[in-house]
C-alpha cells in the first residue's frame, strides 16, 4: 500500500464550507432522489407557518424530516408521536446545521394493523365515555320536511341522494358543502353538523329534521377524518337526528357508532329518511276502505237488531186510536158540565143578590128615619116652647118685667144653632152606614167561588148541575163537569173512587202465540 506523504497535502483540492455543503448536498440528492422511509414519529410540532418538523427514528439512527405547508394539508393523516409510518420524499441536506433530512411528500401509517390499533384504541375510549350508549340515541322522524345532508357537491354521492328521495317521497334539502378526505375534512364536517344545529325554527333558513353524513367508499386512510375525536363527539352532541352514510356496506367508522342510526349506503341512508309515497298512499287506503267496511258492517248489524225489536213492541196506532177517541168524548162531556156549572152559579148568585138591598133603598130608609126623628124634634121644641112661656107669663108680675117675643126670639136662634149639628150628624151617620155597606160589599164579592177558581181551583158539579164536595157522593162512570176561572167549563167523567188506583188500559197488544219474546 502506498504512503502519502506530508508533501503530497498541497497538490490536495481545497474547499469552502459553502462549496463542501453544496456538493454534499447534489451528491445526496443526486443519489437518494426519492425514498420510502419506515420510521417512528417523534417530537413532531407545527410551526406558526404551517410547516411540519419531526424526527423519523428506529432501533438504531434518526432522520429528520420536514413538510411544507403546501403539502401539509393534502397529507393522508396527522402524525403523532409514537406513529409508525412510511414516510415518501427527497432527501436533502441543511448546509446550517450539517444536518441531512427528508422532505416529505406523503406519508402512510406502517401498515393498517397499526392504524387499526390506534382506531380501536379511540373507540374503546370514547365508548368508555358513554358516547355510543343506546339511550343517547334518538328516533329518526317518519316524514320529515326538510333534510340536511353533510358530503361532498361535487361527489355521486349527493346524487345518488337527491335520486333516491326523488323517488321515494320528494323533500327540501340542505347541503352542506364538505371536504370528505384530508385534514381539513374533519373540522369542516364538525362546523357543518354544529352549523345546521344553531339554525332555529321558523328562520329564514329552515331547521333541518334529520341530518345525513355520507361519503362514498374508500380505504381506511381515506375515510379515516370520520373517526377522529373531534367528529364523533360531534355528532353526539348533535340535537338534530343523525344518520351516518360512510363508505360501502362493509365500511366502518367511530361515527356509525355514535350517530342515532347507520346505514350501509348513502342510498340506504335516503331511504331510512323518508317513506315510500306510493307505499303510504295505499296503506292509507287501505285502512279507509277497512273503515268504511267495518262501519257499513256496524251500521246493517244495528239495523237489524233495531228491525227485530220493532216487531216485540204494539201498535202505536192502535194504542193511541182508543185513547184519543175517549179523550173526545170526555173533552164533550167536560165543556158541556162548565157550561151547566156556570149556569148554576149564577142562578145561585142571583137569588143572593135578591135577598140583599140596595144601597139606595138604604140610604132612603135612613133619610126616612132622619126625617121622623126632625119631625119629633121640631114637636118637642114646640111643646118647650110652650111651656116656657107658660113659666114666663106666671113669673112675669114677680120678676121685671121681660117680652115674651124676647124669649121665643132666643129659643128661635138655639133651635137654628142645633139644626146644623143635627145635619151633620145625619151626614156622619150616612157616611158611615155607606162606608159598611161597601165593607160587606167587597167581604161577599171576595167570598164569592169565582175568585177561588182565579187562584186555580175548580167547581165539579153532577149531572144535574149540584156542586160535589165529597168523593163519597161520585161512582166510577158519573159524568161530571169542571168550571175553571173566567165561566170556562169541561165534561170529565170519574175513572176512580175512594182513593182507588185508576184501573190500567187494557192492553191492544195482538195476542200472538206463534211469536217468541224477542227480549
Amino acid at each position: 500500500m502506498a504512503e502519502f506523504s506530508a508533501d503530497a497535502t498541497p497538490n490536495l483540492p481545497e474547499f469552502s464550507v459553502s462549496e463542501l455543503s453544496h456538493a454534499l448536498k447534489r451528491t445526496v440528492e443526486e443519489t437518494y432522489s426519492y425514498v420510502r422511509v419506515r420510521g417512528e414519529v417523534s417530537g413532531f410540532k407545527r410551526a406558526a407557518s404551517g410547516h411540519l418538523y419531526l424526527t423519523l427514528k428506529d432501533e438504531n439512527a434518526v432522520l429528520d424530516a420536514v413538510c411544507w405547508r403546501g403539502v401539509a394539508g393534502r397529507l393522508g393523516i396527522k402524525p403523532e408521536d409514537g406513529m409508525e409510518v412510511i414516510a415518501t420524499g427527497k432527501l436533502t441536506t441543511y448546509p446550517g446545521r450539517s444536518k441531512y433530512q427528508i422532505v416529505i411528500e406523503s406519508m402512510e401509517l406502517a401498515g393498517e394493523g397499526a392504524l387499526l390499533k390506534m382506531l380501536e384504541d379511540r373507540r374503546r375510549k370514547l365508548a368508555e365515555e358513554g358516547l355510543f350508549d343506546e339511550v343517547r340515541k334518538k328516533p329518526i322522524p317518519y316524514l320529515p320536511e326538510v333534510i340536511g345532508v353533510v358530503t361532498s357537491p361535487t361527489g355521486a354521492v349527493i346524487r345518488d341522494i337527491l335520486h333516491r328521495l326523488a323517488d321515494r317521497f320528494p323533500r327540501h334539502v340542505l347541503l352542506a358543502p364538505v371536504v370528505v378526505q384530508g385534514e381539513s375534512a374533519a373540522g369542516q364536517v364538525v362546523a357543518a353538523i354544529e352549523g345546521f344545529n344553531r339554525l332555529s325554527a321558523g328562520g329564514d333558513i329552515p331547521r333541518p329534521d334529520v341530518l345525513i353524513v355520507a361519503r362514498g367508499g374508500g380505504s381506511l386512510e381515506d375515510l379515516w377524518a370520520f373517526n377522529e375525536e373531534i367528529v364523533v363527539r360531534a355528532v353526539a352532541a348533535s340535537d338534530i337526528p343523525l344518520i351516518s352514510a360512510v363508505g360501502h356496506e362493509t365500511d366502518t367508522t367511530l361515527i356509525d357508532f355514535a350517530s342515532d342510526r347507520r346505514a350501509p349506503t348513502p342510498t340506504g341512508a335516503a331511504e331510512m329518511a323518508v317513506p315510500v309515497r306510493a307505499e303510504l298512499l295505499q296503506t292509507v287506503m287501505d285502512a279507509g276502505r277497512r273503515m268504511i267496511g267495518g262501519m257499513t258492517r256496524l251500521i246493517d248489524r244495528r239495523r237489524d237488531q233495531v228491525a227485530g225489536l220493532a216487531r216485540g213492541l204494539p201498535d202505536v196506532g192502535g194504542l193511541l186510536g182508543v185513547q184519543m177517541q175517549r179523550l173526545d168524548v170526555v173533552t164533550e162531556r167536560f165543556g158541556n158540565a162548565g157550561s151547566r156549572l156556570v149556569t148554576q152559579r149564577q142562578q145561585d148568585v142571583a137569588l143572593l143578590a135578591a135577598g140583599l138591598k140596595s144601597p139606595a133603598q138604604i140610604v132612603d130608609a135612613a133619610g126616612n128615619r132622619v126625617e121622623g126623628e126632625a119631625r119629633a124634634m121640631r114637636a118637642a121644641m114646640t111643646r118647650l116652647v110652650g111651656r116656657q112661656e107658660d113659666r114666663f107669663s106666671g113669673v112675669s108680675a114677680r120678676l121685671s118685667p121681660v117680652p115674651v117675643s124676647r124669649s121665643i126670639g132666643e129659643g128661635a136662634r138655639a133651635l137654628d144653632s142645633l139644626s146644623p149639628r143635627l145635619v151633620d150628624g145625619m151626614k156622619r151617620r150616612l157616611d158611615e152606614a155607606s162606608g159598611r155597606l161597601s165593607q160587606l160589599s167587597g167581604l161577599l164579592e171576595s167570598y164569592s167561588f169565582e175568585r177561588v177558581l182565579d187562584r186555580g181551583f175548580v167547581v165539579v158539579r153532577d149531572s144535574n148541575g149540584h156542586p160535589i164536595t165529597s168523593p163519597k157522593k161520585t161512582k166510577t162512570g158519573d159524568a161530571v163537569s169542571l168550571q175553571f176561572a173566567g165561566k170556562e167549563s169541561v165534561d170529565a167523567v170519574i175513572v176512580g173512587t175512594g182513593g182507588k188506583p185508576r184501573p190500567k188500559a187494557a192492553s191492544t197488544k195482538p195476542s200472538d202465540k206463534r211469536q217468541g219474546d224477542l227480549l
